[in-house]
């Protein structure tokens, strides 16, 4: 499998009973293509575990499985399966069956008749939950803001990248990680193309909206300095309307009303307001520095508790303390 065309990533979070299917489905649309499976599971609490198990002993020769430790999210579970790949392009795709293994040929075929270093699979027709497709939405918004990315391009989990964007990526080490933000960062070699979107095979979504606060804090946080800046634009604009009104009472106090008694009412209230405003710039400067305090320190990104490797039988347990 060292030269493997393809390989494919597949985080598994409590999809025991879509994943069997998937892993089906693509051997049978790959058929004629040298690929790999790598499958990972992300702390499921259901028998995921077990599942991939039966898969990698079932096919040794194509699919390896790496157990975390616990859910670390699926951004940190993908870039654990990167670096587990060794194919000349690499796809990442859902556990859940709503990604057609019939379509990555068509991402690979474009990726390198175009030499594109990416090629996000844009859905014609979204099956997601209204809260998920909501979540999509407001990502792709704030990601054309915060991280420079073209309007017209989709963020999406199914995408074929390259072996030289994968390299680039995982050599990302921190606890944070948030994929499309390292992708942005890595190349401007990125396309996309209408692909199909099926209903979910199987199970519940994972994603709530814990979850996609978790991933916008990543993205806000993790690859953009632009809450720092909108927090400075804010404080110089709340200084300077300070400054504006303060003029303006001391004017009407002196030119217009000298009878009228400014308030100790106001005076709370713009304290308050003001005392409100630091607490938010304290806030976000003090996220900043526990990041990076908690990445100093040696947060893990994930932790593998052990792996199958392809061609083995039996489960390799390697413990490790760092971004794996």
């Amino acid at each position: 499998m060292s030269g493997a065309e393809l390989s494919l990533v597949i985080p598994v979070y409590n999809g025991s009973e879509t994943i069997v299917a998937v892993v089906e489905e693509v051997r049978s649309a790959l058929a004629g293509l040298s690929h790999e499976i790598v499958l990972v599971n992300d702390g499921s609490s259901d028998a995921s575990e077990a599942v991939c198990n039966r898969l990698a002993a079932r096919y040794p020769e194509t699919v390896t499985f790496v157990q975390l430790s616990r859910n670390f999210g699926e951004h940190a579970a993908v870039l654990a399966g990167l670096r587990r790949t060794r194919g000349r392009y690499v796809a990442t795709l859902d556990d859940d069956g709503q990604n057609p293994p019939d379509q990555i040929p068509l991402l690979l075929d474009y990726a390198r008749a175009h030499d594109l270093d990416v090629v996000y699979g844009r859905y014609r027709e979204k099956r997601h939950s209204r809260l998920r497709n909501w979540g999509s939405w407001f990502t792709n918004a704030v990601a054309t803001v915060v991280l420079k990315k073209p309007p017209e391009l989709y963020l999406s989990s199914f995408r074929v990248m390259s072996r030289f964007l994968v390299k680039a990526v995982t050599r990302y080490r921190g606890p944070y990680p948030y994929l499309d933000g390292l992708i942005l960062q890595a190349t401007q070699r990125i396309g996309q193309i209408e692909v199909e979107h099926r209903q979910r095979q199987g199970g519940r979504s994972g994603y709530n909206l814990r979850r996609l606060v978790r991933l916008w804090s990543n993205m806000f946080l993790g690859f953009s300095i632009a809450p720092l800046r909108l927090a400075t634009l804010g404080g110089m604009a709340v200084s300077l309307l300070s400054f504006v009104l303060l003029v303006a009472i001391v004017v009407d106090k002196l030119f217009f009303s000298p009878n009228v008694t400014v308030g100790i009412p106001t005076v709370l209230v713009c304290l308050t307001f003001f005392a409100g405003v630091q607490l938010w710039v304290l806030g976000m400067v003090g996220e900043y520095v526990g990041r990076v305090f908690l990445q100093l320190h040696g947060k893990p990104q994930a932790v593998v508790r052990y792996e199958r490797l392809v061609g083995g039988n039996k489960p390799v347990r390697r413990p490790r303390r760092h971004a794996c």
